[in-house]
């Protein structure tokens, strides 16, 4: 267990930090999977498989929003091999001049010390 709790501290640390990117090779196996609840905008499926294309989803996001405040709340753990993160973000989407507060859950699953998959659960409007 204390392998998932230092794995967990670390990515919630790292994405407090605004580090989200810079800690995917690090942090994520390679052939890791992101799961969003929904199929975001502009985008055409809702699961990004391998740490690459994980890579480029938040690279992509991140050129579309600016992050005004980022809230990482966290790790909840769920032995023996997941933790969740709750995040809470204010963002100005920059094509509309949008700015929205964007409230999810993610739960992450791991194996020996790397994210294998992600789940974002998002909260109603």
């Amino acid at each position: 267990m204390e392998d998932l709790v230092e794995t967990g501290r670390k990515f919630v640390q790292a994405m407090r930090d605004r580090q989200g990117i810079a800690n995917v090779h690090d942090m994520y196996a390679e052939t890791a999977e992101s799961v969003e609840a929904v199929v975001p905008p502009g985008r055409y499926v809702r699961v990004a498989s391998g740490r690459d294309a994980i890579k480029a989803k938040r690279e992509d996001w991140l050129a579309g929003h600016e992050i005004h405040r980022l809230e990482a709340d966290g790790p909840y753990l769920h032995p023996p091999n997941r933790f969740a993160v709750r995040f809470e973000v204010d963002v100005t989407q920059k094509a509309t001049g949008r700015q929205m507060n964007l409230r999810e859950i993610a739960v992450y699953s791991v194996e020996d010390g790397r994210i294998v998959r992600e789940e974002f659960f998002m909260a109603p409007k």
